[in-house]
């Protein structure tokens, strides 16, 4: 082999090794990926079963039930499409009807979400900025109302 060759093949060496490693980052992040999700985008797209997603709304008025142990199932809105959500776990300490929640999870095979995680807002003033957006933009909620204007 000439010196050549020998540098050719140490860069193609060099060149797999990193294109190998980029394809393993890329499929990681894919298996971890949650698309984000509205009520009223769910009735548009076809969600596949154990596809994990982030549903964001708001909590209906009085579909808050509270089940055996830690379940929980409610009502998340965007004042255009309801998707009812089962959670087993400890809602945070200001998860209440009429305010902003993300919940994160799956559809099980009876096109049932069920949640793993809950994100409610933390204090008066504050809903998560993708909730905010979206509802903003489709007229159901504005800044200074604090909740849905239904």
């Amino acid at each position: 082999m000439t010196r050549k060759q020998k540098r050719l093949a140490v860069i193609a060496g060099g060149m797999s090794f990193i294109i190998v490693a980029v394809l393993l980052v890329m499929f990681a992040f894919s298996q971890s990926v949650a698309y984000f999700f509205m009520p009223a985008d769910l009735a548009k797209t076809e969600v596949k079963p154990g596809t994990r997603i982030r549903l964001g709304g708001l909590v209906a008025e009085g579909s808050v039930k509270r089940g055996q142990g830690s379940t929980v199932s409610f009502t998340v809105t965007d004042g255009t499409g309801n998707v009812p959500v089962s959670y087993t776990g400890i809602l945070p300490d200001l998860f209440r009807e009429g305010q902003g929640v993300v919940t994160e999870g799956t559809f099980d095979a009876a096109h049932n979400f069920v949640a793993d995680s809950v994100l409610a807002k933390h204090d008066e003033n504050y809903m998560p900025k993708e909730v905010a957006d979206r509802l903003k933009a489709d007229g159901v909620w504005n800044e200074g109302e604090g909740a849905a204007s239904q």
